[in-house]
């Protein structure tokens, strides 16, 4: 059974006089197109809005509900912050140095500036406010799952848009993961301007030939 993210890290950090507490995650690392997103959520302190009981990791909620949920994120949080890396970026830094990097725009893009961060997994070199990853933190934090919805319907709403600009792809279906109808239709055409050239299977059509 799937952990039901709480408060309790958020909690030991409340107790120590600490307010404004940022979750963040990042989502699309994955995907062969498109870019990694990541958002940072404050959340008012001891919050008990009854929605927060369904608060999960993005990828364990049906679209409509992390739709529902990022709404209602965005019109109770403190403060909301997203960031996002291109595909050029990605292949130029590598994936995991792209996410960091997204996280770290997400918090810069937070006002107020939060005294603490909860970070998925990473700690974050590049960021000078105290912080720490936990590990599943989506799963163990509802900061942190939080920002794991904003980061998840914002980067869907991109894909969906790419999919008015690159039709024969399917973005709007797969978000750029690498489903058998996008490999059908890379195969088909190609790489477009936002895919990941450096992921092995747009490399590998760009070494058959294409550009």
């Amino acid at each position: 059974m799937a952990l039901r993210p709480t408060f309790d890290h958020e909690r030991t950090l409340w107790k120590q006089g600490l307010r404004l507490i940022a979750g963040v995650d990042e989502v699309g690392r994955g995907p062969l197109a498109g870019p990694v997103v990541a958002a940072a959520v404050i959340l008012p302190p001891r919050s008990r809005f009854a929605w927060l009981a369904d608060v999960r990791d993005s990828k364990l909620l049906s679209a409509p509900r992390r739709e529902d949920l990022a709404r209602k994120i965005r019109a109770k949080a403190l403060a909301v912050g997203v960031g996002a890396v291109p595909p050029e970026r990605i292949d130029a830094l590598g994936i995991a140095p792209a996410g960091r990097l997204a996280m770290a725009e997400a918090l810069a893009a937070l006002t107020p500036v939060p005294e603490y961060a909860l970070v998925d997994a990473f700690a974050l070199p590049e960021v000078d406010i105290p912080h720490h990853g936990i590990t599943d933190g989506d799963a163990l934090s509802i900061s942190i799952a939080a920002a794991s919805i904003v980061a998840k319907v914002h980067r869907d709403h991109v894909m969906t848009m790419y999919d008015a600009l690159y039709p024969e792809y399917g973005f709007a279906h797969h978000k750029g993961y690498s489903t058998a109808e996008h490999l059908e239709a890379l195969a088909r055409h190609g790489p477009c301007l936002i895919h990941r050239r450096s992921f092995a299977p747009v490399r590998d059509c760009i070494v058959g030939g294409y550009s």
